[in-house]
């Protein structure tokens, strides 16, 4: 019996490769959607997918790429008009008549978070639920393992770990490969998981400083966490072609992670119970990201990353309140961050694995 082939937009980026990989490796057919023709959507292809290019904002172009698909991953773009994507991928699953949808979300989504791009995925989620006939499963990971492996460079060339939170600050931050496999399941077996939400989290709890310790050890060397203010975040980042969305929303995301919004929760043992599979350490990751060539201890990769951080306080920064007015985002007449939404601890809870319950946890832990 002939599988049914599975769409993967955002087929290039860090999931959905991974998801491509993951399910080209059970054989299953896959079409990629890609904004361009390149190096890597050609790797993709000798994986055995196949490549559709579309314009992931316009509804023919969607309906034409997912024309012959079953099921489908949905990665959202880091773009002001994501929800335009969002409406667009739904009129065409709805004609293409889809079966099931894997979504790709985010841990803080709220309709009413500071962050544009965060209320834009719980719309998004609502949307993709409401298509009648259509399985739809949340993926709603936290703070990634690859956002704090960005960060390599500077740890193994400078011994220094510039991130703007605190150092107590903590998280389980999941895989690339971890959320992937949590996709690829619902992808897989779309009745056993329609109508669910899946937090992927690492297995286990740790402070920025405990993470340091485990660059430290990986990479046999000293690093430290440097709170770092954000104009000079937003420099680094630009210079690092950061999408402007992204940025805009890190300076609520930092603080959400301070104030233990990614600790609520957290860890779960979604990886495990959907996958089978226990999700990856994070010494794990940091040692498959150590094994990068940016981050071999070479003079010259010292050379480029000390003279990137000796430049980045001369480059130009970024106001993520001008960019908001410039694009006309809307505002919520009463903003609020993760932990302070009533209707995100409600839609949010669920007792962790120690069996102790998240708000009481992060809220002891805030008065001591």
């Amino acid at each position: 019996m002939t599988s049914p082939k599975i769409l993967v937009m955002g087929a290039t980026g860090k999931t959905g490769t991974a998801v491509v990989e993951q399910l080209r490796e059970r054989d299953w057919p896959v079409r990629a959607i890609v904004h361009r023709a390149d190096a890597r959507s050609e790797r993709l292809q000798r994986l055995g997918a196949e490549i559709a290019v579309a314009d992931i904002f316009d509804t023919e172009q969607l309906s034409a790429a997912m024309r012959g698909t079953r099921r489908a991953y949905y990665c959202p773009p880091f773009d002001p008009f994501l929800i335009q994507s969002v409406a667009a991928f739904a009129v065409a699953a709805q004609e293409a008549k889809l079966e099931s949808i894997a979504g790709l979300s985010q841990w803080l989504a709220s309709p009413a978070h500071p962050s544009l791009m965060s209320r834009q995925h719980w719309l998004a989620d609502r949307v993709f639920s409401m298509i009648p006939g259509v399985a739809y499963t949340i993926v709603n990971p936290g703070f990634f393992a690859a956002s704090y492996m960005s960060l390599i460079q500077f740890a193994a060339q400078l011994g220094t770990f510039p991130l703007p939170v605190d150092g107590e600050s903590r998280n389980a931050p999941p895989s690339n490969e971890d959320i992937a496999r949590v996709a690829v399941a619902a992808l897989i077996d779309p009745a056993k998981h329609a109508g669910k939400s899946y937090r992927p989290t690492g297995p286990e709890m740790l402070s920025v400083n405990e993470m340091v310790g485990i660059l430290s050890r990986v990479l046999n060397r000293k690093v430290r966490h440097m709170k770092t203010p954000m104009w000079m975040f937003y420099k680094a980042a630009r210079m690092a072609d950061m999408p402007p969305l992204l940025l805009a929303g890190f300076r609520h995301y930092f603080q959400d992670h301070n104030r233990g919004a990614f600790e609520f929760g957290a860890p779960t043992n979604d990886v495990l119970e959907v996958t089978g599979r226990q999700p990856e350490t994070f010494e794990t990751i940091a040692r498959r990201y150590a094994a990068l060539p940016e981050a071999r201890q070479t003079l010259g990769n010292a050379l480029r990353a000390f003279a990137g951080f000796m430049a980045t306080p001369f480059l130009p920064g970024f106001d993520p309140e001008k960019f908001d007015r410039k694009q006309f985002h809307p505002i919520p007449p009463v903003p609020r961050l993760a932990l302070d939404s009533e209707r995100w601890r409600r839609e949010h809870s669920r007792s962790p694995s120690t069996g102790q319950t998240p708000a009481r946890s992060i809220d002891a832990r805030r008065s001591a």
